[in-house]
């Protein structure tokens, strides 16, 4: 556990007991509710949570799933320099076995659009799965 500060609504919250897992889930419910402007914040001051997107596409969630993408349309247009901090969370996601989080991992990774993310979508287009295959063709496609 550590010292978290959290945005909302432009406040700052302070809380000092808060564990990872509970944050993740702060972040998650927000992006259901499209608060995706409270959790861009939170990214740009604590670059440990890029770490924590591949966790957060595993919510059952289209909503939380959709905000990971508009998060990282946000911070790739305004704070684009730390965003390859989420590849090796998203590469660690195209083991799961929901066909929908690799294929998730492979649309922000799309989204991230850097060599080292190109390098990690073209893993996808050996997926078990003609969906996730899919989806990283077309988006390697986009990129060239």
């Amino acid at each position: 556990m550590m010292e978290k500060r959290w945005f909302i609504e432009g406040e700052e919250y302070l809380k000092d007991t808060v564990s990872d897992s509970e944050l993740k889930k702060v972040i998650a419910d927000f992006l259901e509710m499209g608060h995706v402007e409270n959790i861009f914040e939170m990214f740009k001051r604590e670059p440990l949570y890029y770490d924590w997107v591949g966790d957060i596409l595993n919510d059952e969630r289209f909503n939380v799933r959709l905000g990971i993408s508009v998060l990282f349309e946000e911070l790739k247009e305004r704070h684009p320099h730390e965003l390859s901090l989420a590849i090796p969370s998203l590469e660690r996601e195209l083991e799961n076995e929901q066909v929908f989080v690799r294929g998730e991992a492979v649309s922000v990774l799309g989204i991230i659009g850097s060599p080292d993310a190109v390098a990690v979508i073209k893993k996808a287009l050996h997926d078990t799965s003609p969906q996730v295959v899919d989806v990283a063709r077309d988006i390697l496609e986009e990129l060239a």
